[in-house]
């Protein structure tokens, strides 16, 4: 597995962790991924997965990097102290490696959102703050309402066909030591074949799959493997079973070549 920075803050994460929304697999497949290199699992109060996490957790092999998400919902005062109490709870850990706010909520203050957040890293329940879902103007405000502690990352969607980020978000966050955490890598297992009654169009099938073949790599690896070009990107798929977490830790340690990468942005163009 090799790792790439956690922002500025020389923290390194796995550049494929594990993700856990609809996340219905148990300990097992978890506990697989973090004897693999994927130390960072990632979930949220709403996923109704952190339990499961909490389980695998306190039956790693090792440290564990622990990211989970405040409710858009719950953004006030208040309700993120209890939010990030309870998820504490629900995992078994003192301590939230990242705690992110899970989507912007135009009705709170993101002034009093972004003081709770502090306040639970200056206590100590929190080490790194991170967002989700949050566009360039929307980081940079909540940059601004923090006092002591940087924004490290910004979750989003980003796959070969969810390209949006490229336009600003990907580049502004580069430039400014923000980590992009890209969720929903397989674009719901598509991009992979693995959705019933789902087809790739032909001109995109025959590009990921004919790279599979040329690499010795699964369409799901090129597709991943994609993603990790950008290097503030780490991806965090999701997976049910052992053998598709292993699959998905294969696309970490290898590169596709430019040429390989050109083809395939050809058969996605960025405007999807």
């Amino acid at each position: 597995m090799d790792y790439k920075p956690l922002g500025r803050t020389g923290e390194r994460l796995p550049e494929v962790g594990l993700g856990t929304w609809r996340y219905r697999g148990g300990p097992a497949p978890l506990l697989r991924g973090l004897e693999l290199g994927a130390n960072l699992i990632d979930t949220a109060e709403m996923y109704r997965t952190e339990d499961a996490v909490g389980q695998a957790i306190a039956a790693a092999p090792g440290p564990v990097f622990l990211a989970t998400k405040v409710s858009g919902s719950h953004l006030r005062r208040d309700e993120v102290w209890r939010a990030a109490e309870a998820s504490l709870q629900r995992l078994q850990v003192p301590q939230i490696d990242l705690y992110q706010v899970h989507w912007p909520n135009r009705s709170v203050p993101i002034s009093e959102t972004m003081g709770a957040m502090e306040e639970l890293a200056e206590r100590g329940l929190v080490r790194y703050i991170g967002v989700s879902n949050f566009s360039v103007a929307e980081l940079q405000a909540a940059q601004a309402a923090l006092r002591h502690h940087p924004i490290v990352s910004n979750q989003v969607l980003y796959n070969l066909k969810a390209r949006r980020i490229e336009r600003d978000l990907l580049p502004y966050c580069a430039a400014n030591g923000i980590t992009i955490l890209a969720y929903t890598p397989l674009a719901d297992g598509s991009l992979a074949g693995r959705t019933p009654g789902r087809q790739l169009g032909r001109r995109r099938n025959d590009a990921l799959w004919q790279i599979a073949a040329e690499t010795g790599q699964t369409a799901a690896q090129v597709a991943l493997n994609w993603c990790l070009t950008p290097e503030p990107v780490v991806v965090i798929p999701k997976s049910n079973s052992i053998a598709r977490t292993e699959e998905n830790c294969g696309a970490s340690g290898w590169r596709l070549t430019a040429e390989q990468r050109q083809r395939l942005e050809a058969a996605y163009p960025a405007g999807n």
